[in-house]
């Protein structure tokens, strides 16, 4: 399933992440919460944040709370408590972007882990299908999944009380300091294959959905803060600084499932946000409709008590700066502005369509006065200047679906709706991988809609554009790209194009009509770069579960490998399965017993694990594959699911 995979790595890429903690650096006091004498406290950022799922409009959870784990003992600091009741959050608007929950003080030291718990009731997962999923997924477009076809894996307690805490172990310390700020990303890929699986009996329309999170999150490095993207944050000011040089407001989330006209949920979470006193901060006054740019807040008294959506990004000491501000007296008038992935393109008509919570989508009408911007709070001046403007940019095929966008309109009661504004930001492309040479390589992208297909060349970013650090810290320039699987071994430097292109042009034949498996991979773009000043331009590239359809074992699992057949292929493929400590595949039982659907992760490097994964793969068992073809030809599993108890059709998990 292509859509999971982008999921997976939009969410390596970035985001996922239900933490994002600043803090970090040298000065921590190893082995211990606090540094001795009188402890001290570090102001942390905490963020949330994911990857998208192109089959879900979306998919809430209540993040109950969140804590670190000192190194060496010692009790868990909490760094975040929802208040009561808890906000739902749908992870799908968090594609690479981080939603600001608060700025927490913590103590001093170094962490190995935190712990993330999440509400386990039923309810407490709200799943809405998207308005165009993929093709043969088991939900009609834009329906809301009954609660009682929802299984929550791994909670604790008993109703209504339910929870589910979620451990995540850092590759390397968390390094909380007083003088230097860094941040930590716990991601939920909600393109895991086993985030989300549903699972439909052959002949019936009974599909149910086990919601698993373990395994689908993990910690994924911030280099650096300033340039983490963040969501568009809602909130009611409830002052300004006596200098007019920041306002203060309560985070405020909207009602999920979605609500007309849309109500806030108030969380206890307090945010100061700066004006850009150099570059300026433009101003919209949602109920006047006009807009105009400041330099301080002192002409705006009356955003005291008002709504406002607001555009922010951090600085390197963790304070918040707003690129833009979009205020009014009624919260559903901040929040009625299309926010979501595209989902269609037509620039003959100048209109796109954006995807929405409710699992249906709002045309956008595109004339000469649309600006478009795209999200760099690493740089103020490029985050507040347009990349573009009026149909010339759709027409230029600059917009594609899958994007990530966030749209301000001239006036939000008008039909149809008129773009003052498109934030872009993510710009991602997916898909097959081919034509890969020393200047870039192509992205090939099939949809269920037809015309939303694309195949795309993007050149690779200039050598010597920054792209973040290495495992040691080390400053990588220039193109870098990594395996799903392996998301800390980051190839990069003068090998990494000659690498890339090597380990892109392998494949695996299934003879047919299947026929051949190529690489298939994901990235993000970015706008302006050295090497395409006026386009995008591939940052990264991240090699991801191809996924194979539906297959038999046709002989069993023995010594590291057993091969499938799938439909519409004529040759049995070999399928490597990896039990080595620190690089094993990802391997989840299945399981539907009396109309419950329970996954199971199997620890293959175990003989316990190794023996239930022979015993499921047995010959002519169903099974799931996602992994990357190999020069031999032969196929990696990354990840692999295995079926018990009663089978599913090929439609609900293809």
């Amino acid at each position: 399933m292509l859509n999971q995979t982008v999921k997976l790595i939009l969410a390596a890429s970035l985001t996922g992440a239900m933490a994002a903690c600043g803090g970090g650096g040298s000065g921590g006091s190893s082995g211990t919460a606090a540094s001795a004498g009188v402890p001290q406290t570090a102001n942390v950022p905490v963020v949330v944040s994911d990857a998208s799922s192109e089959d879900w409009a979306t998919i809430g959870v209540k993040v109950l709370s969140i804590s670190l784990t000192p190194q060496g003992g010692g009790n868990s600091v909490t760094v975040y408590t929802a208040p009561t009741p808890a906000p739902m959050i749908n992870l799908e608007e968090l594609d690479q972007l981080g939603e600001i929950l608060g700025n927490i003080s913590i103590p001093v030291g170094t962490y190995t882990g935190a712990t993330l718990t999440v509400a386990g009731n039923q309810g407490d997962v709200v799943l809405t299908v998207a308005a165009d999923p993929e093709t043969g997924f088991g939900a009609p477009a834009g329906s809301v999944i009954d609660p009682a076809n929802i299984h929550i894996q791994g909670t604790q307690g008993t109703a209504p009380n339910l929870t589910v805490p979620v451990k995540i172990s850092f590759d390397s310390p968390l390094v909380v300091s007083a003088t230097q700020t860094n941040a930590l990303d716990l991601e939920f890929d909600l393109g895991h294959p086993a985030f989300i699986v549903g699972h439909t009996p052959p002949g019936s329309a009974d599909t149910r959905w086990a919601v698993n999170f373990n395994g689908p999150v993990h910690r994924h490095r911030v280099d650096d803060l300033t340039h983490l993207v963040l969501r568009h944050s809602y909130g009611s000011v409830t002052a300004l600084s006596t200098d007019g040089s920041s306002l203060t407001m309560t985070k405020e989330l909207p009602t999920l499932p979605v609500v007309s006209p849309e109500t806030a949920v108030a969380t206890s979470q307090s945010l100061q946000i700066l004006a850009d006193a150099t570059n300026g901060t433009i101003f919209y006054d949602v109920d006047a409709k006009t807009n105009v740019t400041l330099k301080s807040f002192s002409s705006e008294s009356q955003l005291v008590g008002k709504f406002v959506r607001v555009a922010a990004r951090y600085q390197a000491d963790g304070t918040l700066v707003a690129t833009r501000v979009w205020a009014s007296s009624q919260f559903n008038s901040v929040w009625l502005s299309p926010e979501g992935h595209v989902l269609h393109v037509d620039p003959a008509n100048s209109i796109f369509r954006v995807t929405t919570e409710a699992g249906s989508s709002v045309p956008v009408t595109v004339d000469a006065n649309t600006q478009f911007y795209f999200r760099a709070p690493q740089s103020a001046l490029a985050d507040s200047t347009p990349i573009g403007s009026g149909p010339a940019f759709l027409a230029g095929h600059n917009l594609v679906r899958g994007f990530k966008v966030h749209v301000s309109v001239v006036d939000p009661l008008a039909t149809p709706l008129v773009a003052q504004s498109v934030d872009i930001e993510t710009a991602a492309y997916d898909g097959k991988i081919s034509a890969a040479d020393t200047t870039g390589f192509a992205y090939t992208r099939k949809f269920a809609t037809l015309t939303d297909d694309y195949s795309v060349t993007l050149p690779y970013i200039a050598a010597a554009t920054a792209n973040g650090k290495d495992a040691s810290g080390n400053a990588i320039t220039g193109f870098k790209w990594w395996d799903f699987a392996y998301p800390t071994v980051v190839t990069s430097g003068s090998n990494a194009i000659p690498q890339f292109i090597a380990a892109t042009n392998a494949g695996v034949n299934f003879g047919g009509t299947t026929g051949m498996v190529s690489a298939w991979g994901a990235s993000t773009a970015i706008w302006g770069d050295a090497a395409n000043p006026q386009g995008w331009s591939a940052r990264e590239a991240i090699l991801v579960p191809t996924p194979l359809p539906l297959g038999a074992v046709a002989m069993g699992y023995a010594s590291g490998t057993f091969t499938m057949s799938v439909s519409g292929g004529t040759t049995p493929a070999t399928i490597d399965v990896s039990t080595a400590s620190g690089s094993a595949s990802l391997v989840y039982q299945v399981d539907r017993t009396g109309g419950v659907v329970t996954v199971s992760s199997i620890d293959v490097t175990t003989s316990a694990g190794l023996a239930s994964m022979t015993s499921g793969l047995s010959a002519g068992a169903p099974v799931k594959v996602y992994g990357v073809p190999q020069p031999d030809g032969t196929f990696k599993a990354d990840v692999l699911l295995y079926y018990t108890g009663e089978m599913p059709s090929a439609a609900a998990i293809d």
